[in-house]
């Protein structure tokens, strides 16, 4: 707020920042608020938002303005729910946006509405064409998100790449080595030295199947919204890029127009139900589903509190200091 952010935009902001800790999601939490500041204070990212919005029939185009991700994405769902009300289902493509959190947040904000949702986005280059050594492809996560009546919503979330490169940038923040499989270095080599990943590549999920996925998501994301694509995505943590031009796109669906939502609910809990009560692998147990984990950990650090890094904290320290806020360490809300 005291860079200009409109007080609802920085509650969306800090909302979806504070809840990837409380879920375990520490590389999407609030690690990155320092870069965000920062590219705000320098105009690369916009703290006021000036969302543009243009309808055609079932598509919702966005210009995000080179808005924050987080704020864009947010605006752009909420603009959207009404219209899928009316038609059952809307695509949603935006373009000058920039890194945007979870794609589960945004899952998370439909099915509170009772609706479904899937999520994608593209980012900087990340991942090497099958077969090369250079990063090409973002590490493009796509999410699902699903309503369930008797317990925690069903939220898929996954990059193409075997982990998310903010779990790299986070190790390289706080100087621990990564496992060895996520990324290999400018030669092609794999390497459990996160600086040595930042300049290669990650590693796709599955092989060339993530390759594949990150390709569909880029045209998805790049080419269809007329965002950036590929190497023409730019790098947040990079001093010397202008905006970054990301690209997002969304399949909002409004479930009640397609079948009774009771109907909905009877059949996703039966699924789920069975599921979770099939025969367990040996020293398994309790068979989850994606999203009860999410929900299961948000509750207890909503309980506990947040234990977050000493590096973050002393960049959350000097923010405070530049902005003339105090920063109240160890103190609960």
């Amino acid at each position: 707020m005291g860079l200009g952010m409109a007080e609802g935009d920085a509650l969306i902001a800090a909302d979806s920042l504070v809840r990837a800790d409380l879920e375990g999601n520490e590389s999407h939490g609030i690690s990155r608020l320092p870069i965000y500041v920062k590219r705000m204070k320098e105009g690369r990212i916009s703290a006021v938002a000036n969302i543009n919005f243009e309808q055609l029939g079932s598509i919702l185009r966005v210009d995000g303005n080179n808005g924050l991700g987080q704020v864009v994405a947010y605006r752009a769902i909420e603009q959207a729910i009404p219209l899928a009300r009316e038609s059952g289902m809307i695509g949603i493509f935006v373009r000058n946006s920039n890194h945007f959190g979870t794609a589960a947040y945004f899952c998370q904000q439909v099915c509170k509405q009772g609706m479904a949702l899937i999520a994608m986005t593209n980012s900087p280059p990340g991942i090497a064409p099958w077969g090369g050594k250079k990063a090409f492809l973002g590490t493009n996560p796509l999410a699902f998100g699903f309503p369930s009546r008797s317990g925690p919503p069903v939220i898929i979330d996954m990059s193409s790449s075997v982990v998310a490169r903010g779990k790299i940038i986070l190790a390289n923040k706080t100087g621990e080595s990564i496992p060895q499989g996520w990324a290999m270095d400018e030669n092609g080599v794999e390497t459990v030295n996160p600086a040595a990943a930042l300049r290669g590549a990650v590693l796709p999920l599955g092989g060339a199947k993530g390759y594949a996925l990150a390709l569909a998501i880029e045209m998805m994301c790049g080419v269809l919204s007329g965002a950036a694509y590929g190497p023409h995505v730019n790098n947040l943590y990079r001093d010397e890029d202008p905006p970054a031009n990301v690209g997002h796109s969304f399949i909002l669906m409004d479930i009640a127009k397609w079948m009774d939502m009771d109907d909905y609910f009877d059949l996703s809990d039966q699924l789920l139900r069975e599921m979770k009560e099939s025969p367990k692998a040996s020293g398994t147990d309790e068979i989850f589903y994606p999203g009860e984990r999410r929900s299961k950990e948000h509750t207890k650090r909503s309980g506990a509190g947040l234990t977050v890094p000493l590096e973050v904290v002393g960049e959350l320290k000097r923010l405070g200091e530049e902005a003339g806020i105090a920063f109240l360490e160890g103190v609960r809300s």
